[in-house]
């Protein structure tokens, strides 16, 4: 994992890191939302729904070349059914998908690519969704100062670096 950055949403702190060029919020994290000692039972729920499967599947197809399209037929085609369950270890070995992450140990938990992470908001509360947007968003904007900021900086000791040698003024 790359550094990790912390955002507090409703008083819940979403853990978002840097994977391959892009963010993943922690759906762990996220859980604790709607139930704080149960966040596992909460994801599973989620991705019981048959409109979950499809929208993981069709990032997966967008994003993942090396998709396995043939297994997410196979769980799309059982989801919903009473005795469907899913979990994000058993989506990620099946279908080889790259949008979730499980991760186990001290900072482990399981991790979605931004795009899924706001579908599961969506699909806890809305209201925790539209929070949770605007902190990440204020998140980005802080990284995009800070880079400015160190683009100048580094554009400033440059400049003064060149000068340095031989110039008398």
């Amino acid at each position: 994992m790359g550094k990790n950055k912390i955002i507090e949403v409703k008083g819940i702190q979403v853990v978002v890191y840097n994977h391959n060029q892009e963010d993943y919020l922690s759906l762990t994290d996220i859980a604790r939302h709607r139930d704080s000692e149960r966040s596992d039972y909460i994801l599973q729920n989620w991705m019981r729904n048959r409109s979950t499967i499809e929208f993981m599947g069709l990032w997966e197809i967008f994003n993942n070349p090396d998709f396995n399209s043939i297994e997410f037929d196979g769980i799309k085609n059982n989801a919903g059914a009473n005795s469907f369950s899913l979990t994000p270890k058993r989506w990620i070995e099946a279908t080889n998908a790259k949008g979730i992450i499980s991760k186990t140990g001290r900072y482990g938990g399981t991790f979605a690519h931004r795009d899924i992470a706001f579908e599961f908001a969506t699909w806890l509360s809305a209201e925790f969704k539209f929070y949770l947007i605007k902190e990440f968003q204020r998140l980005k904007q802080e990284e995009s100062e800070s880079q400015h900021l160190d683009w100048n900086l580094q554009r400033t000791i440059a400049k003064i670096n060149y000068r340095i040698p031989g110039q008398t003024h």
